[in-house]
């Protein structure tokens, strides 16, 4: 058997105010997993945590997200996070801080 995609799942997550990459990156993660529920992995008789995720995270500062809180969202299976530059960052109007807008992408893969 080999591993095969079966599902993937894309989110948007923001800190307003508080200028946290990783916060973004979390809550762009849980947009995307939160708003489905993968029967797949049952259906094929497969345990949920056989599942492999692929986490993709964009943010403009990719070296400021902390990978493993990204993963610890993870509900079932095992993963993998790569961030890379990508998402927006939009000052406030003083220049003092900024809101981070972070996209996440998990691609699910299961050994069929």
């Amino acid at each position: 058997m080999a591993m095969k995609r079966v599902a993937i799942e894309i989110g948007m997550g923001t800190d307003i105010r508080g200028a946290d990459y990783t916060k973004a990156a979390v809550r762009a993660l849980r947009d995307a997993l939160w708003h489905n529920s993968l029967g797949i992995a049952d259906a094929l008789g497969k345990p949920t945590d056989s599942m492999r995720v692929q986490i993709h995270i964009g943010v403009p500062k990719p070296e400021q997200v902390d990978k493993a809180q990204v993963l610890a969202v993870l509900p079932h299976g095992t993963g993998t996070v790569d961030v890379v530059e990508g998402g927006l960052e939009i000052p406030n109007d003083a220049g003092t801080g900024c809101t981070v807008i972070a996209s996440a992408a998990a691609v699910v893969r299961l050994d069929i």
